[in-house]
């Protein structure tokens, strides 16, 4: 296990609680649903969600897959995976499966969709990951991605010194250097997307939150 991983284990297994109660508010919920709503899921699919923390996208997902469809969640802290099972068993979805896996590295063969939200912006090589995620996803299904980034709202560029101090005290290793980690966020985002773009058609991308979130989608070109 690298030094990083380690490091974002132990920081999100510390706060998984507090993770939680913030990834489903209603306003994070509305975001998530509209970045569920670019896959363009139907009854039956196969959704996988790379790095689905607590689960707070099971419910928007497993709502378009219906009971005939799957929902697989891939995250790697311990912390994450308990609570996101317990979501599953609670509103008893038998259909949806938490399994512990690296997103680097997947641990799933095949899907009609794959989603990751808040993710990507926390790995070293994101264009690597992206690119080996597309290569999960049949031929026309969709892939979206759903990061935070500062704003690009003129009236709203003071907020974004606020947005900085979150960043870093939510980067795991970043507190306490002198190297921003919302740069680091933010190359590692156009790092995801310029490979997302790069092997799909049909790109969308949108801002959200004030245009504190960032949404990019595209569609696997059919065979």
């Amino acid at each position: 296990m690298s030094d990083s991983q380690d490091l974002t284990e132990t920081f999100y297994g510390r706060f998984a609680g507090i993770y939680d109660t913030l990834a489903a508010a209603p306003v994070v919920r509305s975001w998530r649903a509209r970045c569920a709503e670019e896959l363009a899921l139907s009854s039956g699919d196969t959704v996988v969600e790379m790095g689905c923390g607590t689960g707070a996208n099971l419910p928007a997902l497993r709502e378009r897959v219906g009971s005939e469809g799957t929902v697989v969640g891939v995250d790697l802290v311990p912390a994450m995976l308990r609570r996101a099972r317990a979501r599953a068993e609670r509103h008893g979805w038998a259909n949806v499966h938490i399994v512990r896996g690296d997103a680097r590295r997947p641990p799933v063969a095949r899907a009609d969709a794959l989603v990751s939200t808040f993710v990507v912006g926390m790995l070293e090589d994101p264009g690597s990951a992206v690119r080996s995620w597309l290569g999960l996803v049949r031929p026309g299904g969709h892939v979206a991605l759903l990061n935070a980034a500062r704003t690009d709202r003129p009236v709203l560029w003071p907020a974004n010194l606020l947005f900085r101090v979150f960043t870093r005290l939510t980067a795991p290793g970043h507190r306490l250097q002198l190297d921003s980690p919302t740069r680091h966020l933010e190359r590692r985002w156009a790092e995801s997307v310029d490979a997302l773009f790069d092997g799909t058609v049909d790109r969308l991308t949108d801002r959200l939150g004030l245009g504190f979130i960032v949404l990019a989608s595209g569609r696997l070109p059919e065979e």
